[in-house]
């Protein structure tokens, strides 16, 4: 398997956590288990590089397993959720652990050569920039409220990021579940759950991530990776991908 990242355009920071290219140049099946990390996706699927289709996920609050066949590429763009109605401008809440199918011409990324992977993600910038661009109204609460939630990784209290953004809980959460289909301390626990991922490969099986005790760490690994911190750790066959892609520092 050939993995590797790249950063988007600063501009595009706030909205997109990176882009994703996937290969499988093996002779078999290469299976995955992807695990709540707080983001969602564009995936670009190749065969033998032709272009197959693209589909937009929603954000996952479970495990998800995928099997990718030989000779099969992944192209992806990360994005952050404050893209949803940024980028998107609609809500994403009817994806919650699935995914659609989007027109082949979307974004023309069926036109895209990714065997090209650099001069792809440089087009891709452009294009982003200009939706991005297309925005008006911004509400800084809301970008406020995002950026905090990814300083902190969700290590505070609903009541907390209200009062930081002058905005009552209950907006918020009438918010985050039209928008992206959980509230917002499901989504906090996500984004701890996902930044004690480093932790788990290095074998801390009980992360720094404010977590209560040890029955406490061990029951919301469980909840959101069906899987014991020690199971993850081990990641037998680099079954968890997302934390077999974390370079051994």
């Amino acid at each position: 398997m050939i993995y590797y990242q790249q950063k988007a355009n600063e501009t595009l920071k706030q909205y997109i956590r990176c882009f994703w290219w996937l290969d499988n140049d093996s002779s078999k099946n290469l299976d995955y288990t992807i695990l709540p990390d707080g983001f969602f996706d564009i995936i670009v699927r190749f065969n033998n590089y032709e272009y197959e289709s693209t589909v937009l996920t929603g954000t996952y609050t479970k495990e998800i397993e995928v099997v990718i066949p030989p000779n099969h590429q992944l192209f992806g763009i990360q994005f952050k959720l404050s893209a949803v109605e940024y980028i998107f401008g609609e809500s994403i809440a009817p994806l919650l652990n699935s995914q659609k199918k989007l027109p082949d011409t979307f974004w023309n990324l069926n036109s895209f050569d990714f065997s090209e992977n650099i001069d792809a993600m440089d087009k891709l910038n452009s294009v982003l920039i200009q939706e991005v661009n297309k925005i008006n109204n911004l509400d800084n609460r809301k970008l406020l409220l995002f950026s905090l939630l990814s300083q902190s990784k969700g290590n505070h209290s609903v009541s907390y990021f209200a009062k930081k953004v002058f905005w009552s809980r209950r907006q918020i959460n009438r918010y985050f579940n039209k928008m992206f289909g959980l509230s917002l301390k499901s989504y906090c626990s996500i984004l701890r759950f996902s930044a004690s991922f480093k932790d788990i490969k290095k074998g801390d099986l009980l992360s720094n991530q404010n977590y209560y005790d040890r029955s406490h760490f061990n029951k919301e690994i469980k909840k959101y990776a069906n899987q014991t911190p020690k199971s993850l750790s081990n990641n037998e066959n680099d079954r968890f991908l997302q934390i077999s892609i974390i370079p051994n520092k």
